[in-house]
């Protein structure tokens, strides 16, 4: 008996030990991972600074192009603090289905020590910060060039901890879209659709630029956009490449189908514009790209390359026809074409996920999903239609209280006509 007892002594402690190792090893750091999360994090807040700020700069008019790299800035500081007192707290600690609790206001339980995975909790939340800070720089395209400053410093506070936040949090947080199975692998629904949206209703809400659309209004200098363009499909590869938040092969698919949604996105826009127009734009090209970009990030770690390639020409298509058919047939200004573009692309490759991350497509499919294409083309729907009325909704409310805090969110016709450079900072983008 003293034998056998000693024998399941043996055992047990062996197994305990065992167990304890295993659990170790989950909690060890890995240095290649960290390193690609932070290398990660650094390519999309490129992507803000300087890449979009340039993008968008370049496509206004130049009575406005600091008032656009300001609020670009701006954005990416506001948002970074919202993010430190209470954002990373809504979106990633534990909660209820609809959002996380306050448990990790300022960072509070954020410690040297603590980690995410394998990686630093430090780096993983960074990384997310990065996120917040580009989608509602993503959005002042749907009211440039004719919003007070202090109205969009409101706007990203509120609808950071109001929109974005929540939304994070229903996908990636441990909320209901996530237990339902919803896929986005890098922000199709919490990035680009939420963007895309509330783009749209500021359009709505502030209103037309004055003249639009019988007055012509091209960009005032695509040089400085052709150079953000670069940035962004450069730091996008940090975008959907880090959301695998590992070093791997997962990672490594996603910047491949990426750079060909980008590429098949831009070339197919361009082509539609040959045929169109007898001349293919640079616009267009970069446009395209954007598009072929936003519309793989929600697929980009689920589909194979054929996929993206049919993804990013969809994109080309679908994206120039509804840029088109918003200014053209519904003539609403929203400037630099975010909802068409992001707000269209985003859903347009949250319900591809549903399709080319099927294994039942042969050399066009990915991963292999568990549901079948129908089941999960119903909860990538559910996904899209509850983030447009959510983010439709409570983005109206906010601008109604901005409207009330400062006077009205727009300026007024005069100070339209001088430009925000001048009427917003005292400065002039150019000595001319």
């Amino acid at each position: 008996m003293n034998i056998e007892r000693r024998i399941k002594t043996t055992v047990t402690g062996l197994a305990a030990l065992l167990l304890s190792v295993a659990a170790a090893a989950q909690d060890e750091l890995s240095g290649a991972n960290t390193s690609w999360i932070m290398t990660s994090t650094a390519l999309v807040l490129f992507m803000t600074l300087p890449g979009l700020a340039l993008f968008y700069a370049g496509l206004v008019r130049s009575k406005n192009v600091l008032s656009v790299l300001m609020q670009c800035f701006s954005i990416a500081c506001v948002a970074s603090v919202v993010w430190f007192v209470a954002g990373y707290s809504l979106a990633f600690s534990e909660g209820n289905n609809f959002i996380g609790d306050l448990s990790n206001m300022f960072l509070a339980n954020v410690t040297e020590d603590s980690m995410s995975g394998d990686i630093p909790e430090s780096v993983f939340l960074m990384f997310q910060m990065t996120f917040a800070i580009i989608t509602p720089a993503l959005v002042i395209g749907g009211f440039a060039e004719r919003i007070k400053f202090s109205a969009v410093m409101l706007f990203t506070v509120f609808w950071l901890l109001a929109v974005y936040a929540p939304v994070c949090h229903w996908v990636w947080g441990g909320g209901w879209l996530g237990d339902k199975g919803a896929l986005d692998f890098a922000g199709g629904i919490v990035v680009h659709i939420t963007a895309g949206v509330a783009a749209l209703v500021a359009a709505l809400m502030v209103g037309p630029r004055s003249g639009f659309p019988s007055l012509p209004m091209p960009p005032h200098n695509l040089t400085l956009s052709v150079a953000g363009a670069g940035m962004l499909w450069v730091g996008w590869f940090g975008f959907n490449g880090g959301s695998a938040l590992g070093a791997n092969g997962d990672a490594g698919m996603a910047i491949l189908v990426t750079h060909l949604s980008a590429a098949c996105g831009a070339a197919t826009w361009s082509i539609i514009e040959w045929v169109k127009y007898g001349k293919p734009s640079v616009l267009g090209i970069i446009t395209g790209m954007v598009a072929g970009l936003g519309t793989i990030t929600p697929a980009s770690g689920f589909v194979g390359p054929a996929g993206a390639m049919v993804i990013g020409i969809s994109a080309g298509v679908v994206c120039f026809y509804a840029t088109l058919y918003m200014k053209q047939k519904l003539k609403i200004d929203d400037s630099l074409d975010v909802m068409p573009v992001h707000g269209v692309g985003g859903i347009l490759g949250t319900l591809a996920v549903a399709v080319f991350a099927s294994s039942e497509l042969g050399l066009f499919s990915g991963q292999g999903l568990e549901n079948t294409i129908s089941d999960q083309l119903w909860i990538q729907s559910t996904g899209i239609a509850v983030t447009i009325a959510y983010t439709a909704v409570v983005t109206y409310i906010i601008f109604k209280v901005i409207g009330l805090l400062t006077g009205g969110i727009r300026v007024d016709e005069d100070q339209e006509a001088e430009g925000l450079d001048l009427v917003s900072h005292n400065e002039r983008g150019y000595d001319i």
